[in-house]
This record gives C-alpha cells, structure tokens and sequence, in this order.
C-alpha cells in the first residue's frame, strides 16, 4: 500500500469516526431533548399553577410582539362581544325584516341581525310578535342603543332604568342597559307587564310610554301598531315602502260653472 493509499484511507476513517460520533451526539441530543419535553408536560400536569404562570406570560408576550409589529393590540375575544350576525344565516323571513329595518333605519345589517334572531327568539317565549318588539325598538330609538330621552329612559327600549334597575340585577347592573340584548330583553319584560295590566297590546303601548292615565298618549302607540302592521308585511314577503303613505291636503279649487266638483286624492310620498 503506497503512502498516498494510507493516507486516503486514514481520511476515511477520520472522516467515518467523525460522522459516528455526530450521530451519537445528535441521538444523545434528541434523546435529551425528549426526556426535558417528557419532564416538562408531567410538571406542567402536576402544577396546573405553573402552567397558568406560562400561559399567562406566554400570550402578555405575544401581545407585546403583536403592539411592537402591528401598532395595535389584538384581542381574539372581541368578536365574541360583538352583538351581530350575517343576515344571510337568519331564515328566510328574519332575514327580510332585518333587511328592510337596515334600510330604513340606516343601521348595518349585521346587528339588526342579532337584534332580530333575539326578537323572534324571545317573541317565542314570551308570545308576543317579534314584529311588535321590534315595532317597538323602532319607534322608541331607531334602533340606538345609546339613546336616553330627558327623563332618564335608555337604550333600544327605551326602559326607565332607575324604575326598572331590580330586572338589570341578573345581568350585572344597570350600566347592562346599554348592552343591546339586555335591554331588550328587559325591555320585553317590562312590555310583556303592561300588556298583562292593560288587558290589550294598544293599551299596554299606553302604560309602556307612560300614558295610561292621561287622554293623549301624542300618537306612541298607533305609531308603534302602523310600524308593526308593516313589518308584519315585509315577514310576509311582500314589498313595503320605506316611508309611509301621508296624505297631501288639496285645496278645493274654484268651480266653473256648470263644471263637476273635483275630488282630492292622496298620493303617496
């Protein structure tokens, strides 16, 4: 064997010896990786403390990574908070009335949506017609449900908090006013009382905004009886315009002689 053979065969050996050992290392490694892993799960499951302790330290930085890359600072639960839904979810005559109140009352239709499952979920519960709640929600705040009148009533029903403050105590108080669904179903409570006292849906529309014992209730509940009518229609399937027919006065004209009166007729605006 030439000295150049001897050499080209101690390189392959060097090169054979240095490839095991990688190889032992690594296996080693792997090995001791998988025992730190096996010893970290049994700790973690022996102290579910410590694993809050992680968690917790864990998503408060990935939180700083996410304010640091983005500027803003996410929050996965928002979404559970958010009081919408796709309209094209509801059935069909939900997702006609939550449709046509988006238009009308300018409000997006992804919480319309929400408000209008809650309204036909609740109606069924309470018998009473969802249209007639929402007939409500309409004309007592445009289905704002931030509104407070000067007397002190809030949010889409429009409900007299202070008066009613013992119905918001299952839901956290009365700042749950102005949480959409609590007030609505509050509202419905409170409506569902007045219908029950008065013995008809006309006069509890009266007791609801207050009017019971005075003459003049200033139009509240045919307001609320034609906006029902009407959506009451549109769950029907049948097209309602969106501004209500009012009636123009006509002067009546001079008359000619020998010519017939003239007749004034009403034209929907």
């Amino acid at each position: 064997m030439t000295a150049s053979q001897k050499f080209t065969r101690g390189l392959r050996t060097f090169a054979s010896d240095i490839a095991q050992g990688f190889f032992e290392i690594t296996h080693n490694g792997f090995a001791l990786v998988g025992l730190a892993v096996m010893f970290v799960v049994i700790t973690l499951t022996a102290r579910p403390e410590l694993r809050q302790v992680g968690e917790v330290k864990l998503f408060s930085w990935l939180q700083t990574r996410q304010v640091e890359v983005t500027g803003m600072q996410s929050e996965i639960g928002a979404i559970d908070r958010a009081t919408a839904s796709n309209p094209q979810d509801l059935p069909k005559q939900q997702a006609a009335v939550a449709y046509w109140l988006s238009k009308k009352y300018r409000v997006a239709p992804e919480p319309l949506s929400a408000l209008v499952a809650e309204a036909y979920e609740i109606g069924i519960r309470t018998k009473l017609d969802p249209t007639l709640i929402l007939a409500v929600m309409a004309v007592e705040s445009g289905f704002n449900p931030f509104a407070q009148s000067p007397v002190g009533a809030q949010g889409l029903m429009q409900v007299m908090t202070k008066i009613h403050s013992d119905k918001y105590e299952n839901f956290g108080g009365k700042l749950a006013a102005f949480d959409p669904l609590t007030n609505l179903r509050v509202g419905v409570k409170v409506l569902q009382e007045c219908i029950a006292r008065a013995g008809s849906i006309e006069g509890g529309l009266r007791y609801y905004v207050g009017a019971a014992n005075i003459e003049d209730d200033g139009g509240y509940a045919g307001k609320v009886m034609a906006e029902h009518a009407r959506l009451q229609f549109v769950a029907k399937g049948r097209t309602v315009p969106l501004t209500a027919p009012r009636s123009i006065p006509v002067l009546d004209p001079a008359k000619p002689d020998n010519s017939p009166d003239k007749v004034a007729v009403l034209i929907n605006s």
